[in-house]
């Protein structure tokens, strides 16, 4: 295989930068031998380079992609093997290229081929097919550089597919059938009675599909049993183990938890008669942060945080650290937290407990009227809480209704507090951070663990003082590492992409509203948008897509600031006890500030890049398992409402139908593009629509609909609803034939078809529609 002749490499060992971008500028693999003859490496010179290579390799740079062939992580092959591995928020497809090693490469937005005529339903995750890329047309929401399209689909890859088994059922030879936790999963699995195992009727497994040839049901073996469906954790059981998310801890790290002692008052800063306050939520676990204000002459204020000593117990190198690491976070689920450190830690020793001696590493903060802040300093310190109380409690008291316990503590606590916030909040104004509105989710669970409500949770004002004083303790953090020289993790935020802005204005066009192009991009740009469209129709829709321009904040050792918030530099200090970036932080001012014999190492310093990476991807993780057993829980909770009329809104238009959140739940649910009537829609990308060919029809994102739930599964999340609102007038498109290939409706699969990305099939015939207020029956 001959190298690319784009450019003549320089002879000799290239250093990582070079040879990644030779490898970048390669359309195919390249094998060592051909990389060193390439640069013109002999001898004992080839040890160095396959050295480089295996270093990069290890790193993920970059990917060995068959037998001594090598690719850039960052440019995929023209052609060849790709296996869905996520969805984007539009719920489009994302792929990566599969070798002999495993996935390689950058994600690739899955698009139909329009030549082909590429089937309605796209692979849904795990499925591998044979694909060619292109770079990417248009925008594809930051998602990926290049495009793949389908050649020919090859089915699941031999990776774990998780789910629960269901004795019984044709074709199972005396097994059963296991019903995927993945909703984009499309097909059930049989399990023959040899490879049943150990599992039973309503098992939570995990499965390894089998080799087979031709056609019929998937077959698959059961290799782990993990819990069964009937208990009352099944979703957030199915989460941790489908995403991987490490849980329990090791023995050494049990053992170094237990012989903890307290800390003591040496070398630190007395603060126990400073009546410092936490303010949780209700249900919160562990409080890793206190807060306490003054004023000062001159209208200004000194405020104190006051943040849970983690470092002094989880040295560098030690088991609680390797193990901290590796989990990265603590991840919270309606049910139950998995945490980051044992129990012993967070909800004793590390925890901010009411009137409890506990060491803190705590910043003063001094702001003058303006609400700029003049100064900060950092101490290791000796604190007591006063009282732990709640955002509801300590809202409700400065609202003039407080209880027993807030009574006491409104003059001399929570009004000086106030107060310094509503001095802190002009600085926050005059900084204009981005204001998008964002819901979260509240369940609550009863004594057996079945949801008995789902609500918003709302913000109040204590939740946003709490923000504030967070947000300007971790741009003090930033600033004196920074003017330290102390390496740093920072949480960056990078301004949105060209192509994302572009395309958010030719949104805006749309509803009549002009974008500038040209002008520097700021989020106060974004805040007169949202502001100007606040009180209109469009609101919601504006607030989406905005949303979705923005890029997605991660951990980086490299200062790019934090577009979102607005700031120069930005370091997570704040929850040491639930998240690990927090901890090097604490162990950076340490080093920095001579404050112990425990802060930052050398060795550690040198590898904080990998480490931001780490815990960059582990926060994905977090997440994504999160929102997945969040959704199996709304999903257990409506399974018994199916046939019910619920008010929503349209909140992702794809090319295969329309997502809608329910007002009353916030639950998520798919209406297939078969259930919108008979007309051929056109995906207008740029308009976030659906356009019906015929007549102009169209369903736009953030557009208010009735829908009736169709079908609700618990064990995937998925809700499947139809519609019953009509679509809003608009313009009749130019001529019949101007949809996308593959948006036509077919006739509905039955009980037996295929499922719908949602996870769930679609229903053979859907229910007649009864019109009730204030909807129209579709003609």
């Amino acid at each position: 295989m001959k190298p690319p002749r784009r450019r003549r490499p320089q002879p000799g060992v290239p250093d990582r930068e070079t040879l990644l971008a030779f490898l970048k500028e390669a359309r195919s693999e390249l094998g060592p031998r051909d990389i060193a003859n390439a640069f013109g490496v002999k001898g004992d010179e080839r040890r160095a380079l396959n050295q480089l290579i295996r270093e990069l390799k290890a790193e993920g740079l970059v990917a060995a992609t068959g037998r001594k062939q090598i690719a850039s992580g960052e440019t995929p092959p023209e052609g060849g093997v790709f296996e869905v591995v996520d969805l984007t928020t539009d719920g489009e497809p994302l792929a990566r290229a599969a070798g002999r090693e495993g996935l390689y490469g950058p994600p690739l937005l899955l698009v139909p081929d329009r030549r082909r005529g590429e089937a309605q339903t796209p692979p849904g995750i795990g499925e591998r097919f044979v694909g060619r890329t292109r770079p990417a047309r248009g925008d594809t929401g930051g998602a990926a550089a290049f495009e793949v399209s389908v050649l020919k689909r090859l089915g699941q890859s031999a990776h774990r597919v998780y789910g629960v088994l269901r004795m019984g059922g044709p074709g199972t030879g005396g097994g059963g059938v296991v019903i995927p936790a993945d909703r984009k999963s499309r097909h059930e699995l049989v399990v023959w009675a040899q490879d049943l195992g150990e599992a039973g009727d309503g098992d939570l497994v995990a499965v390894r599909l089998l080799p087979q040839r031709g056609y019929g049901p998937k077959r698959a073996e059961v290799v782990d049993v993990f819990g069964h469906a009937d208990d009352p954790r099944a979703a957030s059981i199915l989460a941790v183990a489908a995403h991987g998310v490490p849980i329990g801890f090791a023995d050494d790290e049990l053992a170094q938890a237990e012989a903890a002692l307290p800390a003591g008052l040496d070398g630190r800063t007395d603060l126990r008669d400073v009546p410092l306050v936490t303010i949780d939520p209700e249900d919160a676990r562990d409080h890793d942060d206190a807060v306490w204000a003054e004023a000062l002459p001159g209208g200004g204020h000194r405020v104190l945080v006051a943040i849970a000593d983690v470092a002094h117990y989880v040295p560098p190198g030690s088991p609680l650290d390797e193990g901290a690491l590796k989990r990265g976070n603590s991840v919270y689920f309606p049910d139950r937290v998995v945490p980051m450190l044992p129990e012993r830690l967070s909800a004793d020793l590390c925890s901010l407990r009411e009137g409890v001696e506990r060491p803190c590493l705590a910043v003063e903060m001094r702001f003058d009227a303006g609400g700029n802040k003049t100064g900060h300093r950092f101490m290791r310190g000796m604190m007591r809480s006063a009282a732990r109380l709640t955002y509801e409690q300590a809202q409700a008291a400065i609202d003039g209704t407080p209880d027993d316990r807030t009574g006491p503590l409104l003059e001399p606590i929570l009004k000086p507090l106030w107060a310094a916030y509503a001095t802190m909040l002009k600085g926050r104004l005059a900084r204009a951070p981005l204001e998008i509105a964002s819901s979260e989710r509240r369940i609550k669970l009863g004594p057996d663990g079945k949801v008995l409500s789902i609500a918003t949770r709302v913000q109040l004002e204590a939740h946003r003082l709490i923000e504030e004083m967070m947000v300007q303790a971790n741009v003090c953090a930033a600033e004196t590492l920074e003017e330290a020289r102390t390496p740093v993790i920072y949480r960056v935020h990078d301004q949105p992409s060209e192509a994302k802005v572009a395309a958010l204005g030719d949104f805006l066009a749309t509803i009549d509203i002009k974008w500038a192009k040209g002008q520097t991009v700021t989020p106060a740009r974004f805040n007169q948008i949202l502001a100007r469209t606040r009180e209109t129709e469009h609101a919601q829709t504006v607030n989406e897509v905005v949303l979705r321009t923005q890029a997605q904040a991660i951990y980086d050792t490299d200062n790019i600031g934090h577009f979102g918030l607005n700031l120069l530099r930005y370091a997570h200090f704040t929850s040491p006890i639930r998240r690990y970036a927090d901890l090097t932080v604490h162990r950076g001012l340490i080093r920095a500030l001579k404050l112990g014999a425990d802060g930052l190492s050398a060795q550690e310093a040198a590898g904080l890049k990998r480490v931001a990476e780490l815990i960059t991807s582990a926060e994905r993780r977090a997440m994504a398992a999160e929102r997945e057993a969040t959704d199996r829980y709304v999903a257990a909770y409506l399974a018994e409402r199916t046939g019910a009329v619920f008010a929503g809104r349209i909140t992702s238009i794809t090319r295969f139908g329309l997502f809608v959140r329910l007002e009353e739940t916030g639950g998520d649910g798919l209406i297939p593009i078969s259930n919108l009537g008979p007309e051929y829609w056109h995906h207008d990308e740029a308009a976030h629509a659906l356009i019906g060919t015929e007549t102009g029809d169209r369903w736009t994102l953030g557009m208010p609909v009735e829908v009736r739930l169709l079908e609700a599964a618990p064990v995937s999340g998925g809700l499947i609803f139809d519609m019953l609102s009509d679509p809003r007038p608009g313009p009749r498109p130019g001529g019949r034939g101007s949809g996308r290939p593959g948006n036509r409706p077919g006739p509905r699969p039955g009980p037996g078809g295929p499922r719908t990305p949602g996870g769930l099939r679609f229903p053979s015939k859907a229910p007649p529609r009864k019109p009730g207020k204030g909807v129209k029956r579709r003609k």
